[in-house]
């Protein structure tokens, strides 16, 4: 069983100390791609990146180890893991004598792809060492706007639309009103989106409106971004679009998916909020 409502979310959890892969739980991607008309070949190239600030285990004289990781799953991966069960699975090292981080890799690099249905990236890190500086996703800000809002969902994609008769311009528009909601636990997610096009010039007070539209959607942070990926092209019909969504992380995690026309991965920089 592998949707959500199946999950660990919103459940009385006992949390295992010990390592089990088994508690890692996939959730197929194309059921919520078919609502967005998404499918083979995909439309977009990407990544989700995600960062684990609470990853401890034991070392093989017993003394606590602390890290923290960094996961690269890919877009084209069939599964999504979801997300409780992921931190389920990463406490589970707590008690658990490991050789060294290289071998605490190699078991999250097994298992994760397993799950996600093609290879996983894995770097592990210091504390320390692993900390990213501080940075804004790169962009104008279009918050300060001076409109008024009063549609919060469900997301509204007739708000877009783009002058062609106009320019073609290459900008990069950013927001920090994502808001959007876990469609089994309702807890909100907040996040900033960076939305980097080229193509003709995309109304700025429509796609604000769009953005705050999710505001009391249900869907996984994987899951907004493609559907803000698919209604930017369909309505706006860009020549090339990265949508890139960095999340506040929640339970030591936080995840930050990347959909774009081109190839090239995003820096995975730390907001201000993360």
């Amino acid at each position: 069983m592998t949707s959500p409502e199946h999950s660990p979310l919103g459940k009385h959890t006992v949390y295992a100390d010990r390592y089990d892969p088994t508690l890692l739980f996939p959730i197929p991607r194309q059921g919520k791609r078919d609502e967005i008309g998404v499918q083979e070949p995909l439309p977009f190239r990407g990544v989700d990146i995600w960062n684990a600030y609470e990853l401890s285990w034991l070392d093989m004289r017993g003394k606590p180890v602390a890290a923290v990781a960094e996961f690269h799953v890919p877009a084209h991966s069939p599964n999504i893991i979801e997300s409780k069960s992921f931190k389920l699975y990463l406490n589970g090292f707590a008690q658990e004598p490991l050789a060294s981080a290289a071998a605490l890799s190699a078991l999250l690099q097994q298992d994760l792809s397993r799950a996600a249905g093609a290879p996983v990236l894995v770097h592990i890190r210091e504390p320390r060492a692993a900390m990213h500086a501080f940075a804004d996703l790169e962009g104008e800000l279009i918050d300060a706007l001076p409109i008024a809002i009063d549609d919060y969902g469900p997301p509204k994609a007739d708000y877009l639309r783009a002058d062609t008769a106009g320019n073609v311009v290459e900008e990069t528009l950013v927001s920090d009103l994502l808001r959007s909601n876990c469609p089994v636990t309702g807890q909100p997610d907040w996040g900033s989106v960076q939305i980097r096009y080229r193509g003709a010039p995309i109304d700025r007070e429509g796609l604000l409106r769009y953005l705050v539209s999710f505001r009391t959607h249900n869907e996984f942070h994987e899951q907004c971004v493609e559907r803000i990926f698919v209604d930017v092209m369909k309505h706006c019909a860009p020549e090339r679009l990265s949508v890139y969504a960095r999340y506040t992380r929640r339970g030591g995690l936080d995840i930050n998916p990347f959909r774009s026309t081109d190839a090239q991965s995003p820096d995975n920089i730390r907001g201000a909020r993360q």
